[in-house]
């Protein structure tokens, strides 16, 4: 390879992993392009997302402000009884932002014509000092590397030799989004400016306030938004979700126009049954609520020859954690830090994978952990479980480790000092 000509890398998946690091790629002079499979614009997709002053130092390292708009500010976490009754605090002061709120910036710092829509990554093939990328549509790009962001379903990562095996995780979280001028005026004034939980047995509820349409973060233009895990048995309970009202069975997951309103009802009543008033009218609020199944992914290795795999492609870890976004934006950086530190490409990517493959499966178990309770609800009869998936453990416990910072997560926070 001549040194007169730039390394180039090509980026399958346009979200928001493979826009940070095709964005800082491009900052270290390689030659970059994303393949994005969706044939449109993706502003319009995600929901509320949890941050981390982790992701606001790679915001921060591609040229990304972070001023007030990014998202609303919390100050703790209230946790109410089955009464609405505030039971519990713990301070914990947070930004709550929108995964649309990122992707907009994130995209426009991208030259256009480099991210190329429509482009469904068919095959893999390995070639002397690099590798080639063929697409549906017949075209073949050759580059000296292949990064693999695309997300929990990764075409990329089913070509690896050792594929890693998702596991359902034995329950969903439902999600609603409830526009800030559309909430009654006393529940507004009541609900609106906290961060809430809510803890009967075997389930976990939060609700908490995001941007709004169009990113607003601006009172009275911003939105507020619900997160329910709920145990659901994975052959019989799952599959019957994601069954729509002609009959069909969409697999494990189901576009949310098309889950059937007598599943949308149950989960109405269930929450008056179970939640705190308040919770429950979250959700009596919400048009269309809508689930995702939890799984687990723990990558053996996201790097295999000049392919490598990067956020959700590589490793989930369960939402208990917050920081499926902010695990994407340290990936990023940690392969671009690599790869800027060795100029022997091989050698960087080794030490990508040995980093990303360290705080990937730490994060995966400490996902686990905050979620055991939830898990052993389906899993396993209630005569076999620990006394740790018996009870949440303490209300402060849940309050203080859900969505923790990582710096202060024994674990995790050596793992990413050299961002700050």
């Amino acid at each position: 390879m001549s040194n007169n000509r730039a390394r180039r890398a090509i980026v399958i998946g346009g979200s928001l992993g493979g826009l940070m690091s095709a964005n800082l790629l491009l900052q270290a002079g390689w030659d970059v392009e994303i393949f994005e499979r969706s044939g449109e614009d993706l502003a319009n997709r995600g929901a509320g997302i949890g941050t981390h002053e982790e992701l606001f130092c790679v915001l921060k390292r591609i040229g990304i402000d972070i001023d007030p708009t990014i998202g609303v500010p919390v100050s703790g976490r209230h946790c109410l009884d089955a009464s609405g009754q505030v039971v519990a605090y713990w301070p914990a002061p947070r930004t709550m932002s929108a995964w649309a709120r990122l992707y907009r910036p994130l995209k426009e710092r991208f030259p256009s014509t480099r991210y190329h829509f429509g482009m469904r990554l068919v095959a893999i093939e390995p070639v002397v000092d690099g590798v080639t990328a063929v697409f549906a549509d017949g075209t073949r790009h050759r580059a000296d590397l292949l990064v693999g962001a695309d997300g929990f379903g990764s075409t990329v990562r089913s070509f690896f030799s050792t594929q890693a095996s998702p596991s359902y995780a034995g329950y969903v979280g439902w999600r609603g989004l409830v526009n800030e001028w559309e909430m009654p005026v006393d529940f507004h004034r009541k609900m609106f400016e906290h961060y809430f939980f809510c803890l009967p047995e075997g389930e976990i509820m939060l609700c908490f306030p995001v941007p709004g349409k169009d990113h607003s973060v601006i009172p009275g233009k911003r939105a507020y938004t619900f997160v329910w895990y709920h145990p659901t048995e994975e052959h019989k309970g799952l599959a019957d979700l994601c069954t729509d009202a002609k009959g069909v069975c969409h697999g494990s997951s189901i576009a949310p126009p098309l889950i059937r309103p007598d599943v949308v009802r149950q989960l109405r009543e269930s929450a008056h049954a179970q939640m705190a008033p308040q919770m429950a009218q979250m959700v009596d609020l919400a048009p269309q609520p809508f689930f995702q199944a939890i799984y687990d992914l723990d990558s053996p290795s996201v790097v295999q020859g000049r392919v490598v795999l990067l956020g959700d492609a590589a490793f989930v870890a369960r939402p208990h954690t917050g920081m499926g976004v902010t695990k994407a934006a340290i990936d990023a950086a940690t392969l671009a830090d690599a790869l800027q530190a060795d100029s022997d490409l091989d050698l960087a990517l080794a030490q990508y994978g040995k980093r990303c493959g360290l705080f990937g499966s730490r994060a995966v178990a400490r996902g686990r952990w905050c979620g055991a309770h939830l898990e052993a609800q389906s899993t396993k009869p209630r005569a076999d479980r620990t006394a740790e998936e018996l009870s949440h453990g303490s209300t402060i416990m849940v309050l203080r480790e859900h969505g923790a910072k990582i710096s202060d997560i024994a674990d995790l926070a050596p793992l990413v000092q050299w961002l700050h």
